[in-house]
């Protein structure tokens, strides 16, 4: 009897998760070391969900393509074929008129909005606070409303074409984004409230997967990630493209470097992006939307823009035909989860979850 009172000694062993787990959302494969319930050493294998489709961009025409760079991903669905039009537009000298550049930030900046609330709502959901979970979720609901509303879809919102937008808003549509906006911003700060001081919270996500400066610039890390580390990198302010450079916003940052201090910036970065979609209602300039197009030359061109989870680089290869040469991406999940054997290093087997979701990881975006 005195045998089964006795604690059981700590054992070192290798735990697998993944490729297919309760816990994610998509297929990654990590391979665990333990010291009883402490991870000391994380081993991950991505390339289960390879789709060949940088191979499939050069199968396909110039205007084929913006469809297809709208499939990498859905919840940065706007900010890839966003890129793509903008590296077009660099090699073929196209410019928007101001009208589609307000037009495609108010795009973006409505979607980014939609998958922050997505990741914190998960968070909310992993530490078991499901109340919360629902209550983030039913806000989240009324952006989708807004995509809706104005695109006719709630995921890829197909707004975007070479040389501007495929959309435009009459008095009715302003002012109907302009009421439901004004009414997410009033839950945002709500919710932001509730992450910052709520125990249950702050207990499951402070000193969680921790990330340093050093970190931070040793691994490249990009978006929300980095900025949770006091790093105030964004491409929408250092590189201004769109109407970005015409609106005022801040870069949000904090400095714990851990869960709680990434949701906190996706929150107020939320906040930040209604805020930035009501100055270009109010600011929206009259004309065309899309401009007139030209033959794309051969040359090589890049592009960079602010994608919800960071930096997405975009590189254009074209020989003067109507297909390009070479069409390749890089995601910011690709540098960020670099980060996770840094973030796992002596965490709780508990933990695991949590801090993979607090990267805001795309699987698919990286896997092309």
């Amino acid at each position: 009897m005195s045998d089964l009172l006795t604690p059981c000694a700590q054992k070192s062993f290798t735990l697998p998760i993944g490729p297919l787990h309760v816990a994610l959302e998509e297929p990654m494969y990590f391979k665990l070391d333990l010291d009883g319930e402490r991870v000391r050493q994380v081993e991950i294998t991505a390339g289960h969900v390879h789709r060949g489709m940088e191979s499939l961009a050069a199968k396909r025409n110039f205007f084929q393509n913006v469809v297809l760079t709208e499939r990498v991903c859905s919840l940065c669905s706007n900010s890839h074929p966003f890129t793509y039009c903008l590296a077009v537009e660099n090699l073929a000298g196209i410019a928007v008129p101001p009208r589609g550049q307000y037009l495609r930030v108010l795009a973006e900046e409505i979607k980014r909005s939609a998958s922050h609330l997505f990741n914190v709502g998960i968070m909310a959901h992993v530490i078991g606070y499901k109340s919360l979970f629902m209550h983030v979720m039913q806000v989240r609901e009324i952006m989708q409303d807004i995509k809706e509303t104005i695109f006719g879809n709630r995921m890829d919102l197909a707004a975007n074409c070479i040389g501007g937008v495929t959309y435009d808003l009459d008095s009715t549509l302003l002012e109907f984004t302009a009421d439901n906006l004004n009414r997410v911003a009033g839950h945002l700060a709500e919710l932001i409230d509730i992450y910052r001081h709520d125990p249950m919270i702050k207990a499951r996500t402070q000193g969680v997967g921790v990330v340093s400066p050093k970190d931070v610039a040793a691994l490249g890390l990009v978006g929300p990630v980095a900025r949770a580390a006091g790093a105030a990198m964004d491409v929408r302010r250092d590189s201004p493209y769109a109407a970005y450079g015409d609106l005022e916003f801040a870069v949000i940052t904090e400095e714990g470097g851990d869960v709680h201090s990434r949701a906190m910036v996706r929150l107020r970065e939320a906040r930040e992006s209604v805020g930035i979609v009501l100055q270009a209602l109010g600011k929206l300039p009259g004309g065309e939307r899309r401009a007139r197009l030209s033959a794309i030359p051969a040359g090589e061109a890049v592009a960079r823009t602010e994608a919800p989870r960071g930096e997405l680089f975009y590189y254009l290869h074209a020989d003067g035909s109507d297909v390009p040469l070479r069409l390749k991406w890089r995601v910011p999940s690709y540098l960020n989860w670099d980060a996770l054997p840094v973030m796992m290093k002596d965490c709780a087997v508990a933990d695991v979850t949590l801090i993979v979701n607090s990267i805001d990881p795309c699987v698919s975006c990286t896997e092309r």
